[in-house]
């Protein structure tokens, strides 16, 4: 058994899955059901699944979608984007979703992150955060599918998210998506030394030595990728893949 969680981040567009590199240029990856499956196959701890246009399209979660998602979904499964009311967070966790991951909204009304752990337990409540550089440097959270900066430092922000009840940090680097350059490990570092509640890394990996990375020198709790899952070789030609398990133990230092 992993201990470390190595998760699949899957980007949803419309009916579709996607990669994006800096959330932008999205590459068409195929039907999210027929990429499950594989999934499935492989064993893979868990999967994140986030609806990149919900939340810039004012547009609520798509239900059904979701629903035949879930219901071939053999992990535990993660779902984020265009979550703004209570409604949506018990309809989503009726529908089998483990997870909900709030971006936005949890900028936008930091309470609600408080009423959805209340509502669903503080482990089924993720905060996910979008950050990425300011001509000075400085980095800073973003909303709106990284399209709207805001003044929000990343480390305080996810402290904050803690107090008000999140049981876990997302933290997407938006200068490293799809990248395949390696994790941003200074921000990960920050975020997790902030907070004493689980980080996820996203946002960089292309090799499974990056992965162990991100939690070895990074601090984070568990690592997600998208692109390293999903294509192959100089070409990004699509292609579903995940590491063996015993690769994984031995790169993460774990025992069998």
């Amino acid at each position: 058994m992993i201990v470390t969680r190595v998760i699949p981040c899957l980007l949803l567009s419309k009916q579709g899955l996607v990669k994006t590199v800096k959330f932008r240029r999205p590459k068409y990856l195929g039907d999210p059901i027929n990429v499950v499956r594989i999934f499935n196959d492989k064993e893979v701890d868990e999967l994140v699944l986030l609806d990149i246009l919900a939340t810039p399209e004012r547009q609520r979660p798509q239900f059904e979608l979701i629903a035949d998602i879930a219901s071939e979904c053999f992990m535990p499964l993660c779902y984020g984007g265009g979550i703004s009311t209570l409604e949506d967070v018990s309809r989503l966790c009726s529908l089998g979703v483990e997870k909900i991951a709030i971006n936005t909204h949890a900028v936008e009304h930091p309470e609600f992150v408080r009423a959805a752990a209340d509502l669903v337990g503080s482990s089924s409540v993720i905060v996910s955060m979008d950050v990425k550089r300011d001509i000075w440097g400085r980095y800073r959270v973003s909303t709106g599918g990284g399209r709207n900066p805001t003044r929000l430092d990343p480390a305080r922000h996810a402290a904050h998210m803690e107090q008000h009840g999140a049981g876990e940090i997302l933290l997407n680097s938006v200068d490293r998506d799809g990248t395949m350059n390696g994790y941003d490990l200074e921000l990960i570092r920050l975020v997790s030394q902030a907070v004493s509640i689980p980080v996820v890394a996203c946002g960089g990996a292309g090799s499974v030595e990056d992965l162990a990375a991100a939690v070895r020198q990074g601090g984070a709790a568990a690592a997600a990728a998208g692109s390293l899952f999903v294509f192959n070789g100089p070409h990004r030609a699509v292609l579903i893949s995940y590491p063996p398990p015993a690769r994984l133990r031995s790169l993460l230092g774990e025992s069998s």
